[in-house]
């Protein structure tokens, strides 16, 4: 068995970070920046602590700010478009996940135009040309897309979501400051972090893992746990855990893989809309159930990643049932719905959604086979 793992070529952790960001962009001989961001973070003036670092260096940027939640395939084009006219010849991704997977779709297609219609990126896309370089500044704790080979996408014509994997698209810089994380709203900082924990939870139990991507996994459901409710509470110094958790749940399960909270979650945002991070709070607890007798013994390192006393001791069963207890308990903690009826969901909508899991690119990664029906099920179940 080969197994490989990609991260960024250089990434800066800490408060303060992102001061490394000009003197990088110099020593990259790159001239001009298109700042990919959303309006959001231009009126709370996250962006401009970025803008700000560019102007006094005197070093040339333009802005664009039009990215849409769960970013479709127009919102691609038009940065596209944006980052022709400009004449820039690097990409900062600011923001959460839209943000950042929308700079890693532009920048692919700027390179590879014969994707330009997006939707052929879909899976794993034979492009030729690395991306565009791209920096990815995270202001959220959760997508770890800054370090990752992943991006996600919504066909609006379809109603679904679609996930690319390309090597080519990481970013060659990361620079992940939890000076830009601290403001997020408390609901954010939930769902965020639950994609992050769900991220390190798929990542250590999916087909793929092994002992490098394991050890990343396991310490970021030590950290999530520890940390995530505190931050959510407006504790900074575990925020600034949870920015570091999330990047280190990126970087491995960039390269092992999901499964099928990630395959049931893409069409509930979709279809739905469904934030991502909370549609896989909502399906996280609900499917480790589904695949406990299928994950050896790994379910008792996160039982005892969360606390749970005497899980090396206890029949696997109970330790097996103890972790999913844990992670359903964090999920109500930190106030994120437990039903797809929250986000949405009627009964007549099941059988659409289970036909989109099962397609879904992340599904075969999960380490129980589930089948169309098995999926429904689950989806049924959390009405």
């Amino acid at each position: 068995m080969t197994y490989r793992m990609i991260f960024n070529q250089t990434a800066y952790f800490g408060r303060g970070a992102i001061e490394q960001l000009v003197p990088e962009l110099r020593s990259k001989g790159l001239s001009k920046a298109l700042l990919i961001t959303d309006a959001i973070l231009l009126e709370t003036g996250t962006a401009k602590k970025i803008t700000d670092l560019l102007d006094a260096a005197d070093f040339p940027y333009e802005v664009f700010s039009d990215v849409q939640p769960n970013p479709p395939v127009d919102n691609v084009k038009k940065g596209v478009e944006k980052f022709k006219e400009c004449g820039a010849d690097v990409l900062i991704g600011l923001g959460g996940g839209s943000p950042q997977d929308t700079a890693k779709a532009v920048g692919i297609i700027a390179a590879n135009p014969e994707f330009g219609d997006v939707v052929s990126l879909e899976g794993v896309a034979d492009t030729k040309n690395p991306s565009i370089p791209i920096i990815g500044i995270p202001t959220t704790a959760g997508t770890a897309s800054e370090t990752t080979i992943n991006y996600v996408i919504t066909d609006t014509d379809n109603q679904r979501k679609f996930v690319c994997v390309d090597p080519h698209d990481i970013p060659v810089l990361a620079i992940v400051d939890p000076d830009l994380t601290d403001s997020m709203p408390k609901g954010l900082k939930a769902a965020t972090g639950l994609d992050a924990l769900t991220h390190a939870i798929e990542g250590y139990i999916t087909k793929g893992a092994w002992e490098l991507s394991d050890s990343v996994h396991l310490t970021a459901i030590k950290m999530i746990a520890a940390n995530l409710e505190k931050s959510v509470n407006g504790d900074n110094d575990a925020g600034e855990k949870m920015a570091y958790a999330s990047y280190i749940a990126g970087i491995g399960y960039s390269n092992v893989g999901l499964g099928l909270v990630h395959g049931m979650a893409h069409p509930l945002g979709g279809r739905y809309g469904a934030p991502h991070g909370v549609a896989n709070g909502i399906l996280l607890a609900p499917v480790m159930r589904y695949n406990a007798e299928y994950t050896g013994e790994k379910y008792r390192d996160i039982a005892a990643a969360f606390g749970v006393d005497g899980a090396y001791d206890m029949p696997l069963d109970e330790a097996r049932e103890a972790a999913c207890d844990a992670v359903a308990k964090l999920t109500v903690a930190v106030g994120v719905p437990t039903t797809i009826s929250a986000v949405g969901v009627g009964e007549d909508g099941v059988d659409d959604l289970a036909d989109d899991a099962f397609a879904d690119v992340c599904t075969p990664g999960n380490p129980r086979e589930a089948t169309r029906d098995d999926i429904r099920d689950i989806y049924a179940s959390l009405l």
